[in-house]
């Protein structure tokens, strides 16, 4: 089969995901009182996302993802308070900006071992940790920056109380997103981020310009992170420290373990898994919920992720085992 052929192939949306993704958006008017945990999913498997671009699709392993999406809320959140409260702008100005800083970044993790990116990524992470903790008069330091008032949506919907149009608001994002970058993905460029991401060496033989893939894909995954901070700092009206804090990025790379690396749906997936365990366990043990989390990695390392969430492979899930 041609390439271009097999790229349009794996492009092509089941069946499925079109009862999926209008079923998605019906929750928060199905399940109002739980809108805000719909909203926090959707932020959350967008995060997810932005790191499969990365981890999933490239081979580039990181720690400190949570940069970007800290600098992304902070970014919407002072542009709120400072500039103007339109969601939109300040969603598109938190993602160029996110963007540029994931450009100046991804010098830092163009050349090492995996072990070299992991400790590069982390310390970029608590670098600007500290930096946002340093500088309270513009952040607000350790008690958050508050008092970030957002507008209408569009300059038509009003955040209500219940978090119904705030759960629309992200999980829009998140459709729009999910479109485009299962098109990057399922392009010519994404079939050269996967062959780098197999084998650097044979990539480079064969003429892919590794360094500027590389350079490009951690800047778009930068942007997407960028997008689910601000959308947090957006809907929750306020910014702290904990956005940028490394249980962040360790959450998330949790999220894609359950889910499965190397398809867009594992991030969603995982995300929802995660989020709902979460919810559920610390209800009922609040100081041992993350024991459970981890009996749970254990089961799926040792059972098989695949056997148990089976079900996602309808949506053409061929996501690889967990890092």
């Amino acid at each position: 089969m041609e390439p271009r052929a097999t790229l349009l192939r794996h492009a092509r949306w089941r069946p499925l995901e079109f009862v999926f993704w209008p079923l998605v958006f019906v929750l928060p008017a199905l399940l109002p009182s739980k809108a805000l945990m719909i909203n926090e999913i959707a932020i959350t498997a967008l995060f997810a996302l932005s790191l499969d671009l990365i981890l999933g699709y490239t081979g580039i392993v990181s720690l400190g993802h949570a940069a970007f999406f800290g600098f992304g809320a902070y970014t919407a959140a002072l542009f709120a308070k400072h500039v103007m409260p339109d969601p939109t702008v300040g969603l598109v100005v938190a993602v160029l900006a996110s963007g540029v800083l994931g450009a100046l970044a991804s010098i830092t993790i163009l050349r090492g071992t995996d072990l070299t990116r992991l400790m590069v990524t982390l310390g970029t992470a608590l670098l600007l940790l500290e930096l946002a903790n340093k500088l309270d008069w513009l952040t607000g330091g350790a008690d958050g920056l508050q008092g970030v008032v957002m507008g209408p949506v569009l300059g038509l919907f009003d955040f209500d109380l219940y978090g119904r149009v705030a759960a629309w608001y992200s999980m829009a994002v998140l459709l729009v997103v999910f479109v485009l970058m299962r098109r990057v993905v399922h392009s010519p460029f994404g079939a050269t981020l996967q062959a780098i991401r197999d084998n650097r060496l044979r990539a480079m033989a064969i003429g892919i310009p590794v360094v500027s893939r590389i350079a490009v894909i951690y800047t778009v995954a930068a942007a997407v992170a960028g997008a689910a901070g601000a959308l947090l700092a957006q809907t929750s009206g306020f910014a702290s420290l904990d956005v940028l804090a490394f249980d962040r990025s360790a959450d998330v790379l949790l999220m894609l373990v359950i889910g499965g690396v190397g398809w867009l749906y594992g991030g969603i997936a995982g995300a929802v898994v995660f989020k709902l365990l979460q919810d559920m366990l610390s209800t009922v043990t609040p100081q041992y919920w993350m024991f459970w989390i981890g009996l749970i990695l254990v089961l799926l390392v040792l059972v098989g992720r695949d056997r148990l969430l089976r079900p996602w492979t309808w949506f053409g899930g061929r996501g690889r085992a967990g890092p």
